[in-house]
């Protein structure tokens, strides 16, 4: 187990007045990867309102594999977060928790923000534990069905996202508008950015579409076949665009592979770019287009249009990404159930609404373009 983005033991400050006072310590319990983490960020906004003067520490999982980034990856520099501390993942020693419990009781804290996916014995059993660390106040934890799960249109079965579920859990808060892009903000710094734009240039300028073929279920991979098939279509229409591949540096093979369909430019960032500078460069992006992945909710976090690619993983909506501008595509029969055309007209229908927005020159001429000719 480490800890990390600061110092987790007890600290204090020094007032005006000469005299020390102690810095209350928030914990925040929260596990998961990058999506998990992305998706949760309002919350991590309203708990940093909510606790302004206060060190807010996360408890979370070492993540398992190399597709999965670390909490520290997306938040650490975020000064939504002062710190960090992981526990493994199961199967779990008695140590490991006696290790964890050690350093919980460390920093001294006796509040506890509980925004985990659990169920309900998890929940009970995971209290139960940071009672034991001397936790006296629990604000989140969803031992109620309506809380604990995402709520269901019964007309349409459709799913409330699972960003709202989170709001509603953390409503004693304070409101959450989802709808505020502030609640979204990664804050990434200038040389974040800076290192972002510096690997864009190698595309001399081209406006591009971001793509990520990844993901951690295999039952999300919409295949390389279908890939394929996508490219070599919107090839035929928007080879004025470059595709920018972003995701783990397991990807990248694969992406190169896939990339040399592409006519035009391709630039390969899997395994370059870490989560936050892929949040920087997504930002510049015409649209975004993937799997069911964390890449497509940091995308949407950064402002970015989304053509989602949706299968039998989760109920329809649930993990779709916030916001008004993107086109999902979901079949509950499977993701390989997807045609590259249904694709092919979702990204159509963003850059047919992209060039409505925009005139002149540059990336205007180019979507008006990409536009003229899928309406042929």
């Amino acid at each position: 187990m480490a800890a990390a983005c600061g110092e987790i033991s007890p600290s204090a400050v020094r007032t005006s007045s000469g005299e020390v006072d102690q810095v209350e310590t928030i914990i925040i319990f929260r596990i998961g990867s990058l999506g998990d983490t992305v998706v949760a960020l309002p919350c991590f906004h309203r708990i940093a309102r909510s606790f302004p003067n206060s060190r807010r520490i996360v408890v979370t999982d070492i993540p398992a594999s190399q597709k999965a980034a670390p909490v520290e990856s997306i938040l650490g520099r975020s000064g939504l977060i002062d710190g960090v501390i992981y526990f493994p993942p199961a199967p779990r020693k008695s140590r490991d928790l006696l290790n964890l419990r050690n350093q919980i009781r460390e920093t001294k804290s006796r509040t506890l923000i509980y925004i985990a996916d659990r169920d309900v014995l998890s929940t009970v059993r995971d209290v139960c534990f940071f009672r034991s660390c001397g936790i006296r106040q629990v604000i989140g934890a969803p031992f109620g069905r309506d809380l604990r799960l995402p709520r269901v249109n019964p007309e349409t079965g459709y799913s409330e996202r699972e960003a709202m579920r989170l709001a509603r859990c953390l409503a004693p808060l304070g409101a959450i508008d989802l709808d505020d892009p502030g609640f979204w903000d990664l804050r990434l710094q200038p040389d974040e950015v800076s290192f972002a734009d510096s690997k864009l240039a190698l595309l001399g300028g081209a406006d591009f579409i971001a793509v990520s073929i990844g993901g951690k279920a295999r039952s999300k991979d919409w295949g390389n076949e279908n890939w394929t098939a996508l490219f070599r279509l919107i090839a035929v229409e928007c080879s004025d665009l470059a595709l920018v591949f972003v995701g783990s540096a397991d990807e990248f093979d694969r992406s190169a592979g896939l990339a040399a369909i592409w006519s035009g430019r391709t630039l390969n960032l899997c395994g370059i770019l870490g989560p936050r500078e892929s949040a920087a460069a997504m930002q510049r992006a015409v649209l975004f287009v993937g799997h069911d992945c964390g890449p497509m909710h940091l995308a949407a976090a950064a402002g970015v249009p989304c053509v989602g690619i949706f299968g039998n993983f989760n109920r329809p909506k649930w993990w779709h990404p916030m916001g008004q501008s993107h086109c999902i595509i979901h079949n509950m029969q499977g993701v390989r159930e997807i045609s590259p055309k249904e694709v092919r007209d979702a990204i159509r229908s963003i850059i047919a609404q992209a060039s409505a927005r925009t005139s002149g020159i540059g990336f205007g001429a180019v979507l008006e373009n990409c536009s003229a000719q899928a309406r042929r």
